[in-house]
């Protein structure tokens, strides 16, 4: 049972309410690349250790990806409207804690609080249009959605690297948090004077249990691989995972009892037999975990190794947003007629695009901002061949009454797997970097990218053994 507006929506104006969502999910998009561009620059200022700019990444992505199903649900209850309206808010204060952070602790605790705020607004997005557009204007507003989304990785390159280096009023690297303040208070203004209200969800509960053991789980997984370098890796980080691996266990019991007394749980756990999606949550993890980490890798490689400034470096990967853009357009299309093959073939141009960076990297001294665009251009038109038909392909197996628990599991993981692989990967090229050299550390990460994709692909083609 779906919410339904409590009043009528003229036609017009609901282009406008799209607009209003839709601009909050560009900010949030935007949030995670913009960060990226600017993190050798934070963590000179704040002279944060590199366990501690992995965590400003990673604590985001784990606050976020563990409270955004509770999220939706608090849409449910309380109104899409006011919910929407007090994530943003939350996510626009949070930002400028962001921006006033005087440490790297205190700027990891701000990310884990504007993570969670991100969980309450990114939801009512996609909610809000799925029920403001439930006629033939549907597929056009789902498509300026994802329009959207693909901007935002270009956007947030971008912006990141123009923020940095122009010092605006002398703040440095703080005004890629500052520059959400006065677009968030756009977007509630807006909110408050366009977007209707809806009727309540009747029945919905909150499973605030199996949110906290989830968080906590996660937090000692992930955790101890942020910090191990700097605790040299001893016993009690690897008892911290240990404990992580049964919080996670208990949390599938604590869920399965939640089901037996009729409540709620934050995972549907019919689907956790349901073998073609699983196989399919596999492959979204091992695509995800070379994801986010890609980029804090190259960024800090072009930056420290290269000693290219942020702007250079964000224009890098402009080509690449923009590839990526068009290659989901192509990736969605092709899917319809090749199906997982599509992601298959998305997978093989990325490790060619891999291939194509060691090779610039190991033949060529000091390569070019250029040739560095050129070469991340294949990587990125791989990316958009995957990702664009990825959820369609997962959530094909799922039968409709459960797609709304699916589409939260798939967009967990995928969030998970990227604050695990910066916590991993980032782990790895920080040690072998301060060991080593910069260049040393990329290729060893290149290796991890490579052996995460091969694994997409194989659990994508074992997914495909079920579905063909």
């Amino acid at each position: 049972m779906h919410q339904i507006v409590s009043h009528p929506v003229d036609i017009s104006r609901r282009w406008f309410v799209l607009a209003t969502v839709v601009a909050a999910q560009f900010m949030f998009g935007v949030d995670a690349f913009i960060v990226n561009v600017a993190i050798p620059t934070i963590a000179a200022e704040l002279h944060a250790s590199p366990a501690q700019i992995d965590a400003v990444i990673a604590i985001y992505l784990v606050a976020y990806a563990t409270l955004v199903i509770t999220g939706g649900r608090l849409g449910d209850i309380y109104g899409t409207r006011n919910v929407f309206i007090a994530g943003v808010a939350g996510f626009t204060v949070t930002s400028l804690w962001c921006g006033l952070a005087q440490s790297g602790p205190e700027l990891i605790v701000a990310r884990l609080a504007q993570g969670a705020t991100a969980a309450l607004m990114v939801p009512q997005v996609l909610a809000t249009i799925h029920l403001l557009f439930a006629d033939a204007s549907r597929a056009r507003a789902f498509g300026i959605y994802g329009i959207v989304l693909g901007l935002a990785g270009a956007a947030g390159f971008l912006l990141g690297g123009l923020l940095v280096t122009l010092d605006l009023a002398g703040v440095g690297w703080r005004a890629v948090f500052f520059v959400n303040v006065p677009f968030g208070a756009i977007i509630i203004a807006a909110a408050f004077r366009i977007m209707p209200t809806f009727q309540h969800r009747a029945g919905t509960r909150l499973d605030i249990a199996g949110a906290v053991v989830l968080f906590l789980g996660l937090l000692c997984l992930i955790g101890p691989l942020l910090s191990g370098h700097d605790m040299q890796w001893s016993a009690w980080v690897w008892l911290v995972m240990a404990t992580g691996i049964v919080i996670i266990a208990g949390f599938l019991r604590l869920e399965r009892a939640v089901a037996r007394r009729g409540g709620m749980p934050l995972i549907d756990l019919a689907l956790l037999s349901d073998a073609a999606f699983m196989r399919g949550l596999a492959a979204v993890f091992f695509f995800f975990f070379a994801n986010l980490s890609f980029y804090l890798v190259m960024t800090i490689y072009m930056q420290k190794g290269l000693h290219i400034p942020p702007l250079q470096a964000g224009l890098v990967f402009l080509p690449l947003a923009l590839t990526f853009v068009i290659a989901s357009r192509h990736g969605g299309i092709r899917a319809k007629h090749r199906g997982t093959l599509v992601l298959i073939e998305g997978c093989a141009v990325q490790i060619a695009g891999l291939a194509m960076l060691v090779a610039a990297v190991e033949w060529i001294d000091t390569p070019s901002v250029l040739i560095l665009a050129l070469v991340l251009t294949v990587f990125g038109y791989g990316q958009g061949l995957v990702m664009a038909p990825l959820s369609s392909a997962v959530l094909s197996s799922v039968k409709p009454a459960s797609a709304g628990a699916g589409s939260g599991m798939y967009g967990t993981t995928a969030q998970i797997a990227n604050a695990a692989g910066v916590a991993a990967i980032g782990a790895v090229f920080f040690a072998i970097e301060a060991a080593h050299s910069a260049q040393l550390a990329l290729l060893a990460a290149v290796a991890l990218f490579g052996a995460s994709i091969l694994a997409c692909a194989a659990f994508l083609t074992w997914m495909r053994s079920i579905t063909a």
